[in-house]
């Protein structure tokens, strides 16, 4: 389960967070590539933008349930 306490400072404000236990495999990116991306630098991933339509907020839900670190969280 995602730590609120360890979101990547990076993330857009909002309930969608990547955390700092990500392990940078690509899954989230490839279920929600208009959500998530990559840091500047590449060390990290993080929501730059939080679903605003159904299909965004199921896409984000997609990128949780396939992260095999379990790193993406919802305060929804």
């Amino acid at each position: 389960m995602a730590d609120r306490l360890s979101k990547q400072p990076e993330n857009v404000p909002g309930q969608w967070y990547v955390d700092t236990s990500c392990a940078l495999c690509r899954l989230c990116l490839e279920e929600a590539p208009h959500l998530i991306t990559y840091n500047r630098d590449e060390t990290a991933v993080r929501f730059f933008k939080q679903p605003e339509t159904p299909e965004e907020t199921a896409a984000a839900q997609r990128a949780m349930e396939v992260c095999p670190t379990l790193a993406i969280g919802n305060d929804g």
